[in-house]
């Protein structure tokens, strides 16, 4: 049986620029541990036009869990400038929450 990533893998053979399908590449590979290529795929998709506003968010969840820390503050504000400008509040709040909870860690 295949994994839930070879399916993905395999449907994005198909349609190698599908979001949501990269997104899904992305988080599997995060949740196989897989972190650079997880990130490499977030950093992907957050280079698109328009950027993918949600790769912004897991991307910095990842790099934070990875203790890089200044990396995740880096593209969380990123993420937070291109969620205004696509008019999504809903993410800004989430990413502007994220980013004061990385203030507390050291620098």
């Amino acid at each position: 049986m295949s994994s839930r990533r070879e399916k993905i893998e395999a449907l994005l053979t198909q349609e190698p620029a599908d979001t949501f399908l990269r997104y899904g590449l992305a988080v599997e590979y995060d949740n196989e541990e897989r972190f650079d290529e997880a990130l490499a795929q977030f950093q992907g998709l957050t280079r698109d036009r328009p950027p993918h506003v949600p790769s912004f968010f897991r991307g910095a969840q990842l790099l934070a869990r990875l203790e890089r820390i200044e990396d995740a503050r880096a593209w969380l504000r990123t993420g937070i400038d291109e969620a205004r400008a696509q008019g999504d509040a809903h993410a800004a709040g989430e990413m502007s929450e994220l980013l004061a909870n990385l203030g507390v860690l050291g620098e």
